[in-house]
Order: structure tokens, then sequence, then C-alpha cells
């Protein structure tokens, strides 16, 4: 069974009431005791959250600051080369701080004037009824960590830059947060859990790691994309398919690497007739008609 955000690194909660973030052994600050620490106590504010109170702020430190600003600094100028006009138009809208990490209560408070948007705290894995069901009432599911200071262009899970450079600019431009919400109501409005897996593979092969013709080249959008260094540079030179509903929704991805297979829209208003227009009406017989003898596209080939 496909699970959204499985590559979350597990959260504990002992006897006692502590909060523990099990780290994999690979992961760039498994042996840095003070990171771990702040990884915990960051789950710990996430778990604590009372829904309809104020998200809790993290305490960042000036060195969490600094990769911020680094990262911040570096994709910005990587959008300007790669990222679609209207992404483009988000940022423009949003502000976000440029030299310190927003906490997410600022985000919302930022967001909400534009779109009605606003961020809640997320220790790790949310499931995906959850995660894509409060889309529809303008609520996105965040992370509050930030990447290992050793390697400020690698994460190898979605940490605050993704959720909120990626994510919040793309949710401040109008057009964008309204497929958002409509993703949200398809997953609600299904029953099944193969249904929701489509809808929710669709939504990542589009809002996540989506393309877009614009000016006769290819435009990111997905915020998996714009949100990575080094996917942003490379994303052009992967097998780009036109955008298909039932390949889509049908086809496994790595989630441990590049993606190499994507899909682009002919523009964005195609983007909202096809995809938006799928997540306003379908249900699970659409589904199911969708997934019958549909050809899944070759990954990793």
């Amino acid at each position: 069974m496909f699970e959204e955000a499985q590559y979350f690194a597990p959260v504990a909660t002992g006897d006692d009431g502590s909060v523990v973030v099990e780290l994999a052994a690979n992961h760039p600050g498994v042996s840095d005791p003070v990171y771990r620490a702040r990884r915990n106590a960051i789950a710990e504010i996430a778990l604590r959250h009372t829904p309809g109170e104020p998200v809790p702020a993290a305490t960042y430190t000036e060195q969490e600051h600094a990769v911020w600003a680094l990262v911040s600094r570096e994709l910005a100028g990587k959008h300007r080369r790669y990222a679609a006009a209207e992404y483009l138009h988000g940022c423009e809208r949003l502000g976000l701080p440029a030299d310190r990490i927003p906490q997410l209560q600022e985000v919302g408070d930022l967001l909400a004037p534009l779109t009605g948007f606003r961020y809640l705290p997320a220790a790790g894995l949310v499931p995906l009824r959850d995660f894509y069901g409060v889309l529809a009432d303008g609520y996105f599911h965040s992370t509050q960590y930030i990447r290992h200071h050793s390697v400020p262009f690698y994460t190898p899970e979605p940490d605050v830059v993704h959720e909120v450079i990626g994510h919040a600019n793309a949710l401040a431009s109008d057009r964008f947060a309204a497929l958002y919400r409509l993703a949200g109501a398809a997953a609600r409005r299904v029953e099944t859990e193969e249904a929701l897996e489509f809808i929710s593979k669709v939504f990542w092969f589009t809002m996540e790691f989506g393309v877009l013709a614009e000016g006769g080249e290819d435009r990111a959008y997905g915020a998996g994309i714009l949100s990575s260094y080094g996917e942003v540079e490379e994303f052009r030179g992967m097998d780009i398919l036109p955008l298909d509903l039932a390949v889509m929704g049908t086809t496994t991805y790595d989630i441990t690497k590049y993606q190499d297979v994507l899909f682009r829209a002919a523009s964005l208003s195609h983007l909202e007739d096809v995809v938006g227009g799928f997540w306003a009406t379908c249900d699970d017989e659409a589904v199911f008609r969708l997934t019958a003898g549909a050809v899944p596209a070759r990954v990793g080939s």
C-alpha cells in the first residue's frame, strides 16, 4: 500500500511522554546530538498542537537560519530561470523572508489574506486522507525542521524549505491554491483506498513535480522540483510526457532519487481544465474507469 510521505523519519512517543525522531543510519544529522535533540523538540511541539490554536513557534539557531538564507538565495536565482510565471507571481505576492526561517504561523498570516490558506504543524507522516482532505478547507500540513547544516543543498526528507519555499509560494497564487483545494475535495469524496491513491499520484505528478510549457520552453511549477537545488537544474533532461490522468495515477515513482518521468501541461489553463476538472468531479467509479487498461509510464528505465 502506497503511503504519502513514507520518506518521513518515524516519530515515536515513549511511555514517559518523550518524543523521539528515528533518523535513518545514513541521515546527515544522525551523529549530531544537538541536531537530534532539536528534531525531537520540534516534533514534540507539532504533536502537542491543538487544532484551532496558533501554530507553536519553533526555536531556530543562527546556524539553521543561515542554512535557510543560503538555500533561499540560491533557489531564487534558479526560480527566475526555471519556474513558471504563476509560481513567480506567488513568490512576489507572498514575500517570504530571505534571511531567516519564517514560523508556520507567520506563513499562514501572509497567505490567509491572499488565498485563505493556513499551515498546520506535522511531526512526520500524515495519513493520506488527512493530508489531502484538509486542503479543501485551506490548510496545509507542514514540517517545521530544517535540513542538517552539513549538506545545505540536500535533504532526505521534506523539510521547511520544501514545505514553505516549494508549497507556500504556490499557495500564494489564486490559481494554484484553487487546484490544491480541488485535490482536497476529491480526496474527501472518494471512498476506496485505491481511488485515494490515484488522486495522490496525480497530485504528485502535478503539484509536486509538475511541468508546463511556457514561452517555448519547459517551466516547473511543482514544489518538489522548485525546492530542490539539484533537481531544478536537471528536470528538463528527464523523460517528460504529455499530461495524462490515467498514466499519472497508475505510475509508481521512486522518492529516493530525482524523478526521471515527468508530465507536461500545455499551459496553466490546460492543467486547470484536465487535472482541476478531474478533481472537481471525480468519484470512485471515475477512477476505476481510468485505471482499467491504463499503461503506467516506465520509471527508471
